[in-house]
């Protein structure tokens, strides 16, 4: 039978204090650690976001050449359309080309957009070589998915949607 002293308690609870201290420190640092392991880099998070604005931006003013520095070649953008004919929904896509041909088109008169439009870009998930982005702009959202590819990041997929879905 052992006898258990106040000395024994002291011991055992500084074990378990020293064991917890040393779980929370390798928690910290693996958690400061993380974007240096998942390769995440300032610069990285300031090109997608760039991404994204060259993407509004190329349509608030104009720009074919900044929506094509955005796009990735074969970026398909989609959304859920409503045929007026028969009511039936369906998704409707659009390539890189039709979008550097509307960023070139779509507000040519300066009427599409307030005079301070909204363009809201929020990072919800950044690997290595991926992101997942919301773009919040005035009358719609777009989710996009972009890729690293040869040091630049490009928007490859786009899924929209007018915020009042009666619009489509």
């Amino acid at each position: 039978m052992e006898i258990i002293t106040d000395a024994n308690n002291y011991n055992m609870n500084i074990n378990k204090t020293d064991k917890m201290r040393k779980n929370v420190l390798l928690c910290f640092v693996l958690f400061l650690t993380s974007p240096l392991v998942f390769g995440q880099t300032k610069q990285d998070t300031l090109a997608i976001r760039q991404a994204a604005l060259d993407y509004i931006e190329s349509q608030h003013k104009p720009n074919p050449t900044q929506m094509d520095k955005a796009l990735h070649p074969r970026m398909v953008k989609r959304t859920f359309w409503k045929d007026k004919a028969t009511g039936k929904d369906y998704v409707r896509e659009t390539t890189t080309e039709s979008m550097v041909l509307l960023a070139e088109s779509y507000n040519k008169n300066g009427d599409k957009f307030p005079a301070s439009p909204k363009k809201d870009v929020v990072l919800l998930d950044v690997s290595e070589r991926t992101a997942s982005v919301k773009l919040i702009a005035d009358e719609w959202i777009d989710y996009m998915h972009i890729v690293k590819l040869n040091g630049s990041w490009k928007i490859i997929n786009v899924l929209w949607q007018y915020k009042d879905t009666k619009q489509h």
